[in-house]
């Protein structure tokens, strides 16, 4: 309904992620092994802090399909309830929605859901030589129309100027975002992770950025594909948002993920000879491993961070970034909705009739902001170290050991 527009504004909800990259290859390669499988399966899941709207409780813990119907402006015969006459295609899904394909080569073949695009514009980027999946992609993007029109911004020079451009791009809100180096800028190719939701703390929003940097480092460094077909990207996406998703959902997951080129340490642990390409796994054997199927991806992180040069207190930082990323996908920690429906159900105002009424909204903001300031400790949300850091100062023993 777009009566929720007003209410709900998905810029407080969500944590982006922008990864930088140097050429075009490595960020078309990093964003589909992404896509693949994280956007649906971990970040949302596992990030999930949205199980209120307008006051009641809700059967959903993620904000997605909610502000998808909130920004849905397709009209009656874009949505196919109308037979097209005033408009030119049928469009699937909202402009918030999930991503629709791949964009290099080697994730063509797993683009099993028709992508709908202009036509004329498609041809246009084909005539200036740019790639079949480059140029549907963004002739994707212009099947729509666009939210917003400023007046200042209409005459613009479009061989100088990306206004124009970006003006579509923005406003196709994909869980997922390919952004293009701006003109006159040393900013390169960069890819957006946007599924994330905004967690209570500094110290949980700092564990989710650092585990989706790590995990595009081991993709990258052990040569790892976790590709699958569309269609079951948008059934994870689907099965993510659901009521303690990361408890009592499965998830479609890649068996085999080496390849030809990745290292022996990628390889002796990841390795199956199973004939099945995909199964399903929870998100705790997906975080944390299950034997015989899949090691798990913080055991891959460790391995990787075990070859790198990392300072004690560095890796301790991040060894209590993943503890906490492994604590709630195991089911030890409540995910923030979780926590927030408990606290609501567990309120002495509530009369289990899904209302949300003042005094538990004014008390559950209020031990937000205990939690939030550090004031009110919370260990079923967050364990028992919120620190980000083991101490401020290296010490003695440490400065000790370095000058021998």
């Amino acid at each position: 309904s777009t009566s929720l527009a007003p209410v709900v504004d998905s810029r407080v909800l969500l944590i982006n992620s922008t990864l930088f990259y140097r050429d075009l290859n490595r960020a078309l390669s990093s964003e589909e092994l992404l896509l693949s499988q994280f956007v649906c399966v971990l970040k949302l899941a596992l990030t999930a802090a949205s199980p209120l709207y307008r006051g009641y409780v809700t059967d959903v813990d993620a904000r997605w399909d909610v502000i998808s119907g909130s920004v849905d402006c397709r009209t009656e015969e874009e949505r196919g309830l109308k037979p097209l006459g005033n408009y030119k295609f049928r469009i699937p899904k909202s402009r918030y929605d999930s991503i629709d394909s791949y964009l290099s080569p080697h994730g063509d073949q797993f683009n099993d859901v028709p992508v709908l695009y202009d036509e004329a514009i498609y041809q246009q980027l084909r005539a200036a030589d740019i790639d079949h999946l480059l140029a549907q992609h963004v002739a994707h993007l212009f099947i729509r129309d666009t939210v917003s029109l400023f007046s200042e911004k209409i005459h613009q020079d479009d061989t100088e100027d990306t206004d124009h451009f970006e003006n579509i791009q923005s406003t196709n809100w994909q869980t997922m975002r390919f952004k293009p180096p701006p003109p006159h800028s040393s900013i390169g190719w960069r890819v957006e992770f946007r599924p994330c939701e905004v967690q209570i703390t500094d110290f949980e929003n700092a564990a989710i950025v650092c585990f989706v940097v790590l995990l595009t480092r081991v993709i990258l460094s052990y040569q790892l594909n976790f590709i699958i077909p569309i269609s079951k990207v948008d059934d994870n996406m689907k099965r993510a948002q659901k009521r303690d998703a990361v408890l009592n959902e499965k998830f479609w997951f890649r068996k085999n993920i080496t390849t030809c080129v990745s290292p022996p340490e990628a390889t002796s642990c990841c390795q199956t000879s199973d004939t099945d390409i995909y199964t399903s796994l929870s998100v705790n054997h997906i975080i944390n491993g299950k034997k015989g199927e899949f090691p798990g991806l913080i055991p891959l992180i460790n391995s990787y961070l075990s070859g790198m040069d990392v300072d004690a207190d560095t890796h301790c930082t991040i060894q209590q970034y993943l503890k906490l990323i492994q604590r709630r996908a195991a089911g030890d920690l409540h995910t923030t909705a979780s926590w927030i429906r408990d606290f609501v159900q567990t309120h002495p105002d509530y009369k289990q009739d899904s209302v949300v009424s003042d005094l538990i909204n004014y008390d559950l903001l209020s031990r937000i902001h205990g939690v939030q300031s550090g004031d009110v400790s919370c260990p079923e949300l967050l364990g028992t170290s919120l620190k980000s850091k083991t101490q401020e100062n290296i010490p003695a023993a440490m400065e000790r050991a370095e000058s021998h």
